[in-house]
């Protein structure tokens, strides 16, 4: 049985190279460009989104302990007296970030927590 002739020779070898050249071309195209991903980054984006989607949920329920807290208009007062960094640390130590269950803050919730304080007027 004879092989046609692209099978053969020096067609042959350009047909090879032309495989190669084209599944790399789709790996580039598709990881770069076409949103693939491998297993365990994509693990790591929906665990990212998941922890992201709870300080969303968890965040305005801390503001609201925050605000009905006592001596809350001086509370914020001092809030915004902290540098940027501190604020959540002075969150956490106020305990505005234990939400009911929870034994100590997210420090997350915290952050989230302050931002919204300092929108506050």
């Amino acid at each position: 049985m004879q092989l046609p002739s692209i099978l053969q020779g020096e067609s042959l070898t350009r047909l090879l190279q032309g495989i190669a050249v084209g599944a790399i071309a789709s790996m580039v195209i598709g990881f770069g460009w076409g949103g693939w991903m491998l297993g365990g980054t994509a693990e790591k984006q929906s665990a990212d989104n998941a922890k992201s989607a709870v300080i969303a949920v968890l965040a305005p329920i801390c503001a609201d302990n925050f605000q009905n807290a006592n001596n809350a208009t001086t509370n914020l007062e001092n809030l915004k007296k902290e540098t940027s960094y501190q604020q959540a640390s002075f969150v956490e130590k106020g305990g505005w970030a234990i939400l009911p269950g929870n034994d100590k803050s997210s420090s997350g919730v915290a952050r989230a927590c302050a931002s919204i304080l300092n929108d506050l007027k």
